[in-house]
């Protein structure tokens, strides 16, 4: 079978606040808001895309254990950007520490309880 052209990829993510993920995500995380329609929160990093749907009755992030994990950025500067964005007060889990895969990683979480590693190929 023919694999189809991909121009794109975004996370789509329930979140039980936009009000209190917009500060996180844009201020301490550093993704651009792109836009905001009725209940949703368009997001960007380094040309990646978060889409955050606002859910409130729905089941927690943090409920969902390690499916809680969503997405795995490799960024040019893993050491800059972790510091970065703990001066700001990420919720950093672990890292950023070497694997033996060739990848040095980062785990950050939100305060909803969603994960993330922050990757970077190491040399």
């Amino acid at each position: 079978m023919e694999q189809p052209e991909v121009t794109g990829a975004d996370f789509v993510l329930a979140v039980p606040s936009l009000a209190e993920a917009e500060p996180y995500w844009c201020g301490v995380l550093g993704f651009e808001k792109r836009g905001s329609p009725p209940g949703w929160l368009f997001l960007a990093l380094g040309g990646q895309g978060a889409m955050l749907g606002e859910c409130a009755d729905d089941l927690a992030p943090a409920a969902l254990g390690s499916h809680s994990y969503f997405g795995y950025f490799r960024l040019a500067d893993l050491d800059a950007y972790a510091r970065a964005i703990t001066e700001r007060g990420a919720i950093v889990l672990a890292g950023p520490a070497d694997k033996s895969w060739g990848m040095r990683e980062m785990v950050v979480a939100t305060p909803a309880g969603h994960r993330m590693m922050f990757a970077q190929r190491l040399a």
